[in-house]
């Protein structure tokens, strides 16, 4: 059996747009994930609201990927492949920082996978970097992320596909197979956790050949 982390915010923990509900495990994308690869593959799902890369968030308190990824990744080894897909909270207007800095800062995390002991026989698992998908209409949190949050998003794909060509990873552009929410403009309708769902399976049985 192959042991598959997902590392990711409330989209990979699974928010409901405009409610902060949880849709339920067979809805979410992880768990569509796990339904499309079988048995012969465990699927765990990490994902918190409001993570980011590599930041600390001054108002949410201790929301950095970079924290608590060791930890975690320490937690659940041995593993066969880690996908992350991180950065839409890096957008939000109280860190100040471009698309390019977060796909940067999605590089930091990468870097700490591949130098940890977390895979089988204590090597390096492969990372598979899913770029998120551009924000939609923000609604309630457009004071938050601001107006420029859209253009920044339209960025991630150039700026992540190049930390993905440099770390030599995988990588997947979730903004050719899914959009956000017009109910809030970052979360996933149901209808988009299935089709990213199925996305990663297709690329997962790549990877895994």
């Amino acid at each position: 059996m192959k042991t598959i982390l997902c590392y990711g915010d409330s989209n990979t923990w699974g928010a409901t747009p405009g409610t902060g509900e949880r849709f339920a495990p067979s809805v979410r994308w992880t768990g569509v994930l796990a339904r499309e690869l079988g048995a012969e593959y465990r699927v765990i799902e990490e994902g918190l609201g409001g993570r980011t890369t590599v930041w600390n968030d001054p108002v949410e308190g201790r929301m950095s990927g970079k924290d608590y990824l060791v930890p975690c990744l320490d937690s659940h080894r041995p593993l066969d492949l880690i996908v992350m897909m991180l950065g839409t909270n890096d957008l939000k207007l109280r860190f100040a920082v471009s698309a390019f800095d977060i796909a940067q800062s999605a590089g930091v995390l990468v870097d700490i996978v591949q130098k940890s002991a977390a895979g089988l026989n204590d090597s390096a698992p492969p990372v598979l970097l899913i770029a998120p998908p551009v924000v939609s209409r923000l609604g309630e949190y457009a004071e938050m992320f601001g107006d420029g949050a859209h253009a920044r998003s339209k960025q991630f794909a150039k700026y992540y596909c190049l930390i993905a060509e440099q770390y030599h990873c995988h990588f997947l552009d979730a903004a050719q197979v899914i959009v956000s929410s017009d109910v809030d403009g970052i979360h996933f309708d149901a209808d988009q956790h299935q089709k990213l769902g199925m996305a990663v399976a297709a690329r997962v049985r790549e990877i895994f050949g």
